[in-house]
Parts: structure tokens; C-alpha cells; sequence
């Protein structure tokens, strides 16, 4: 079996949904493929009623209702979306086989699996949960490719606004095409004689990172990066290592002591934190896919605005960064964050996103924060994901915010960061607070929403480093 850049462990957890919360890039895809349909070909009237949908517009009028949504005019595709939508609870919905290979891995046939992903591509989690549940459970062996890349851009250099260099391609670097490298897997697994050079690696992932950070001629930040191979994921030279938040924006490796700290901000779901990047496809025109720079939004981004400041002075947006690194740190694995949290609304949402903060150079004079990864939990699904459970407003709750894993060199003085927040959007759809699905909810509230840091309440950021805890002393 040879999956390339999809393959549903579990749709509710990635692909549909992350955390409870519905990836909005469904819209933007099912009007895509709403142009192709056999409905508008044959209708001339209709097919340019969806080329004028002003998505955008849309966008900024949400909730939906049936008849009220860009997708109006093709009433099938209207209510494939909103049934989508309303599904927000785990289910028999989310169990078919096609969307839930973790309830049928036992069905798998025992034959050689290859899972290709990228990191910047809504299906890591896929990816690599198919490739570790099959290479557990079969005598066959199972492989992982990870590239850098946006969903299927396997043949390109760059994601987003960042470029890693010309050994970052799958063409030229694993094989000499795409097609080439599918034929020499085939050859082995089907057990034909490999030539030289065949032997495949299980795990291959490309180490995002370790380049000049300066602009190139396409205008892109040079980022760099390098191929390593390994026998397991994640790999065998890391560790896990806890990075405590600190109230002041810092992340530690000591535990907090002090017996209260904690930041509070209002979270507005009339003005949610606008996307940038991130594990993004088909959601052109409203989000696209890649590394950006988090200092720089522009007219570009979805919900950005005149000044265009940084992300991270909104607010609404708790960031916390080491200092400047001494030494080059190498993070490959998964991210997660374990948060206590409380809020005065009766549900929230919880986002976090891991950054690396480059210098100052003369092409970047604020710096480069380059976005690597990013996750969600709506906080009623915080105990379970098939029984929503609304908050009590005051009382503190320990939830886990999982972003999808990644792998990057931190050069020497740069820092890395973790933004906190409450809305990624049009990534996600936004929470309105006020306890109603997000489908069909009306009405919004402000939501005051704290982070806890103390020492009965070590929030802290999971990752796994190179070397564990001695990378960073």
C-alpha cells in the first residue's frame, strides 16, 4: 500500500475536525469541486451563479443556515457541508472505514505500507499514526516520508512565504522523480530484485531549518533544511521535555513555585485571531497553506487589518518564548501543550501554536516568526469527544491542546515560541461562547479566559528534543 498525502486514521481528529472544532477548508473545497459537478456543467445559469460567490463575504456571515451559505444554489452539496458541520460530537458518523482506519487497522492486510505526508499538510496526524499502528500490528514493514511541503507540492521548495532550499524536494533528493521513487518501492514490496542503493529507511523526514534566514530572489525567507533517516518516530535520538509557561512570556525548563500566576484576556469571537499558514489545503481564497512570517500580516490574510501588526500584540494572544537559544536545538516528534485553564463562559475554545523566532537581519528588520505548527480543543469535548460536557464559568479545568508533529532545527539565536489563544480562523470555525453548537448558534459573548501558571498549575509545552532536557542547558 502506498499512501500519499491523505489515508483517515480518524477524520474527527484530523481532516474534518481537530480538538472538536470543524476545519473550515471544507467549505472552500466542496465549492471547488461544486464548479465540477455534473449539476453546473449541465447548467450554464448555475455554474455562474458559484463562479460569482463572493467567498470572502461569506465568510464574514456566519452562522449559516440551510439556503443562507455560498453553497445556496446546489442544495446537495449544500447539505453534504452543514451536515458536516452539525457533527460535532464523535459518533457512528465519524466510524465508517473510509474516515476511521483506527477502528479497522486489524483489517489491514499484512503487505508493506509506504505513508508520504508533508508538514505543512492536514493529514500529519494521519500519516503518522497509519504508519506507527501498521508497523506495530503487521510483520510487514511499514515506511514514513515527511517532507516540508503543503498538501501533494512534494516537487516544490517552498510552503507559504518560506523556502528550504533545493535538497528539500522529493524529485532530485529521494529519487530521481516522484514517479521513479513510487516504481523502486513497488519493486521491493512486491519482492522484484532491488539494485543498489534500494535499501529503503522505515522513517525519513526532512529536518526543517539550519539556513541564512535572509530573503531570496523569489522572496522568500531561506530556511534551509536537510533529509535524516531513522528506524523509528519519533526519532530515536529525542526525548520528551517540558517547557513550563511563565506569566512574564518566558518558557522555562524549572517548574513555576510562586503559588498564583496566571494571564487572563478576552476572547471576542466577533474578532477571532485571523490564520496564517499552518496545515492548510483547498482553502484559497480565504487561507492557504505554508510558513509565514507571524510578525507580517497583510491585505492577504483573512480578517487581518490596517495596521497589520503582529500577531502576537493582539490581546488576545498569550506569547511565550524562550531566550535567545546558545546552541542549535533540534525538535522533531509531537507538540502538545497541557494547559489549566479557566473561563467565565459556559464553553471556549483553547489554540496553541509553536513559532521560530529568527534575528534580525537586513532583509527581516522585525525578525521572522515562522509558524511550524498549530492545534485546537473546544473545551466541552475536554473530558470526552462523544459527550460534550459544558463548563462550570471560574473553575479550573487541565485540558490537552495537540497540534500535529513536526520537525525543525532552532538555530543558535533564535527562540522558540508558543502562542495561546481562542480562535485560528478560517482554519477553524469559532466558538461563540455562549455553550450552542457552532452550527446553528446566533449569538456571541466575550469569554474571559485564563491560563493558570503556578505551581498547583504547571501549564507547560510538550516537545520533543534532541539529546531531552541537556539541549537546552
Amino acid at each position: 500500500m502506498f499512501q500519499d498525502s491523505g489515508g483517515f486514521s480518524s477524520a474527527y481528529d484530523a481532516g474534518l475536525r481537530m480538538g472538536g472544532a470543524f476545519e473550515l477548508k471544507q467549505v472552500t473545497w466542496a465549492l471547488r469541486h461544486a464548479l465540477h459537478s455534473p449539476e453546473a456543467a449541465a447548467d450554464p445559469v448555475l455554474s455562474e451563479a458559484l463562479l460569482r460567490v463572493d467567498v470572502t463575504g461569506w465568510f464574514g456571515a456566519m452562522p449559516w443556515r440551510p439556503g443562507c451559505t455560498p453553497l445556496r444554489h446546489l442544495p446537495a452539496y449544500e447539505n453534504y457541508l452543514l451536515e458536516q458541520w452539525r457533527q460535532d460530537a464523535f459518533s457512528d458518523y465519524y466510524r465508517t472505514p473510509a474516515i476511521y482506519g483506527r477502528g479497522f487497522y486489524h483489517r489491514f492486510p499484512d503487505a508493506p505500507s509506504l505513508h508520504l505526508g508533508s508538514w505543512y499538510d492536514p493529514y500529519v496526524r494521519s500519516t503518522i499514526e497509519n504508519f506507527t499502528a501498521l508497523a506495530d500490528l503487521k510483520q510487514a514493514p511499514s515506511y514514513l516520508v515527511m517532507g516540508p511541503w503543503t498538501h501533494g507540492r512534494r516537487c516544490e521548495t517552498h510552503a507559504g512565504d518560506v523556502d528550504f532550499g533545493p535538497r528539500s524536494s522529493l524529485d532530485g533528493n529521494l529519487a530521481p522523480s516522484y514517479l521513479d521513487f513510487r516504481r523502486r518501492w513497488f519493486d521491493r514490496a512486491l519482492g522484484r530484485e532491488a539494485g543498489p542503493g534500494d535499501d529503503l529507511p522505515a522513517v525519513q523526514y526532512f529536518l526543517m531549518g539550519g539556513g541564512d534566514g535572509r530573503r531570496n530572489s523569489a522572496g522568500r525567507m531561506r530556511h534551509g533544511g536537510t533529509w535524516r533517516a531513522d528506524r523509528h518516530w519519533p526519532p530515536t535520538t529525542t526525548a520528551p521535555v517540558a517547557l513550563y509557561l511563565i506569566p512574564d512570556g518566558g518558557l522555562s525548563t524549572a517548574a513555576p513555585t510562586t503559588p498564583a500566576a496566571s494571564v487572563t484576556y478576552d476572547f471576542d469571537p466577533r474578532h477571532p485571531v485571523p490564520t496564517m499558514g499552518g496545515q492548510v489545503t483547498s482553502g484559497e481564497p480565504v487561507m492557504s497553506g505554508g510558513a509565514y512570517d507571524q510578525n507580517a500580516p497583510d491585505a492577504r490574510v483573512h480578517g487581518a487589518r490596517d495596521p497589520y501588526l503582529p500577531l502576537d500584540s493582539r490581546p488576545d494572544v498569550i506569547s511565550l518564548t524562550t531566550p535567545p537559544l546558545e546552541r542549535d536545538v533540534v525538535l522533531a516528534g509531537p507538540v502538545s501543550a497541557r494547559l489549566h485553564i479557566s473561563t467565565s463562559a459556559p464553553d471556549t475554545d483553547f489554540t496553541i501554536k509553536l513559532i521560530d523566532v529568527h534575528p534580525p537581519n537586513p532583509d527581516y528588520p522585525h525578525g521572522f516568526a515562522m509558524n511550524l505548527t498549530d492545534g485546537i480543543v473546544r473545551c466541552r469535548f475536554h473530558r470526552d469527544a462523544e459527550h460534550p460536557e459544558l463548563l462550570t464559568p471560574g473553575e479550573v479545568y487541565e485540558i490537552e491542546v495537540t497540534a500535529p508533529d513536526t520537525a525543525n532545527l532552532f538555530a543558535a539565536g533564535h527562540r522558540i515560541r508558543l502562542d495561546i489563544s481562542s480562535s485560528n480562523f478560517p482554519r477553524f470555525d469559532v466558538n461563540s461562547n455562549t455553550g450552542e453548537p457552532e452550527a446553528t448558534a446566533r449569538r456571541t459573548a466575550t469569554a474571559a479566559n485564563t491560563v493558570h501558571m503556578d505551581a498547583r498549575h504547571p501549564s507547560h509545552l510538550r516537545v520533543w528534543l534532541e539529546g531531552g532536557l541537556s539541549a537546552l542547558r
